[in-house]
């Protein structure tokens, strides 16, 4: 049975992610795991040492976050009747998103994070949340991010980009191989031409790769030198892309998509569900 945990600030925004993963392993048993994280907004740590009762400030916040997990699980069990493969629990938390995901990590045994890209300020000119970044920057937890306005549709085509510098034995790919499995999903490996033949080493994980990718739909993709943000876009103009997934692996070319720039300098508009795996590798480190 999976794991998988839906974080949730009560923004439309999660709500569209938590429909997404229902919907996603509606054929699969699974326990999801909805979660709030809260923080008193006037915090200071030594007011909550010397008068942690003061004026129930705390309590307050507290009963805001389980009155919101009972309203999402209402609306959950009004628009998902009666599916025996699912079962729910809510977790309310005084922390950090990011040090309370650690911790349900371990404690819950948590196989995959269903998350929504942007927060509850919805700035549009944001690709990801601040909170999705942290996320993907700290949690070594393959991470599904649902953009805002994505309606669900099943990944019959998923996009798999790698400059093949990954070894794939050092990383598992069976969520998404799960993925594409259970809805007969085609994973689409795309690689960036530099101009220059494949390195002996290149040349083996592609090997690896198709191994790996045996028990489903499988192309792969070598495409013109160009950047990678502009070969995602034009891939996905000309096939009809349902999901994009990528190996978070330091100093890949996901770390310099994401991190080496400031988010907004990025003109790479995620417009589908982006699946993120972390190498073992940087799962251990």
């Amino acid at each position: 049975m999976k794991n998988i945990l839906l974080p949730t600030d009560f923004s439309d925004n999660s709500w569209n992610a938590i429909k997404y993963g229902i919907k996603l392993y509606k054929d699969d048993e699974c326990t999801f795991h909805l979660f709030n994280t809260y923080i008193p907004v006037i915090y200071h740590v030594e007011y909550v040492l010397a008068y942690p009762a003061q004026f129930g400030l705390g309590d307050a916040i507290r009963e805001a976050s389980l009155q919101g997990l009972d309203r999402f699980m209402d609306r959950i069990s009004k628009e998902f009747k009666n599916n025996t493969n699912h079962r729910f629990e809510t977790i309310a938390r005084f922390d950090t998103l990011v040090l309370g995901i650690k911790e349900l990590i371990d404690e819950r045994h948590i196989d995959l994070i269903v998350m929504g890209t942007k927060g509850a300020t919805g700035a549009k000119e944001v690709l990801l949340g601040s909170n999705t970044v942290q996320v993907f920057k700290n949690i070594k937890c393959p991470i599904l991010a649902i953009p805002s306005d994505f309606e669900y549709e099943s990944p019959l085509e998923i996009l798999f980009p790698t400059d093949l510098d990954v070894d794939y034995q050092k990383t598992s790919l069976d969520l998404l191989v799960d993925i594409a499995v259970m809805h007969h999903s085609r994973i689409n490996a795309m690689h960036v031409s530099t101009g220059y033949d494949l390195t002996e080493t290149q040349e083996s994980h592609k090997l690896v790769l198709e191994n790996m990718f045996k028990s489903t739909a499988y192309l792969f993709h070598d495409v013109e030198s160009m950047e990678i943000v502009d070969a995602i876009t034009k891939f996905q103009l000309k096939y009809r892309i349902n999901m994009l997934a990528m190996i978070n692996n330091k100093h890949s070319f996901f770390e310099n998509l994401f991190f080496k720039n400031t988010i907004n300098q990025i003109g790479f508009h995620l417009n589908i569900p982006f699946l993120v795996i972390p190498s073992k590798s940087h799962r251990e480190s």
